[in-house]
């Protein structure tokens, strides 16, 4: 009686588990796509220049970054360096002082001279630094404009035209002949 009753236990045990197994859905494993994050890119960029067009995936732009970079780092430094030599040589004459010095600047130009050359050295100096601030400012805009456009769809019926036009006069006004207009016509197909 016992062992009828341990089989019958296991029976019903048994048979729900079919059905259960039965009616699991079959479910595909759907990678979802991440949106393109303009933020990312912005932070990226912002971080490391030229960080947030990888993630744009325009890798074409990183050594035009760092080109930029590098060339106004160049000029800033040049500039900053004939700052020093040509304000060490002001001091020299200015002070009067006769001991040896290694300023090819010294014995060429008097101290009115140098104050004008020091004062454009140290103005090119500055504006190299600007510029480094705008580069790198157009660096971020570029990675932002870039993420926020990542997307757009740039089909076949998306065309901009440009021609010259000029447009001569058919009939005469009461004032003499017109002139003819020459102008440029923009024509856009989206």
């Amino acid at each position: 009686m016992r062992f009828c009753l341990m089989c019958l236990l296991l029976l019903v045990f048994m048979l729900p588990q079919g059905t259960v197994n039965a009616q699991e859905k079959e479910t595909l494993a759907t990678a979802e796509k991440k949106p393109h994050s303009p933020h990312r890119a912005t932070l990226y960029s912002m971080m490391l220049p030229g960080l947030g067009q990888v993630y744009n995936h325009k890798y074409w732009k990183v050594p035009v970054i760092y080109a930029g970079i590098g060339v106004i780092g160049y000029v800033g430094i040049t500039n900053r360096n004939n700052y020093l030599k040509a304000k060490e040589a002001y001091i020299y004459v200015s002070n009067g002082d006769d001991y040896p010095i290694d300023n090819d600047l010294v014995g060429k130009y008097p101290a009115e001279d140098l104050i004008v050359i020091r004062d454009y050295y140290r103005r090119n100096m500055e504006l190299s630094w600007i510029v480094m601030g705008l580069w790198y400012a157009l660096n971020v805009i570029d990675a932002t404009v870039d993420a926020h456009l990542f997307d757009y769809d740039v089909g076949e019926n998306l065309s901009v035209h440009l021609e010259p036009v000029l447009n001569l006069p058919m009939q005469r006004s009461a004032f003499g002949p017109a002139p003819a207009a020459a102008g440029l016509q923009i024509n856009v197909r989206f």
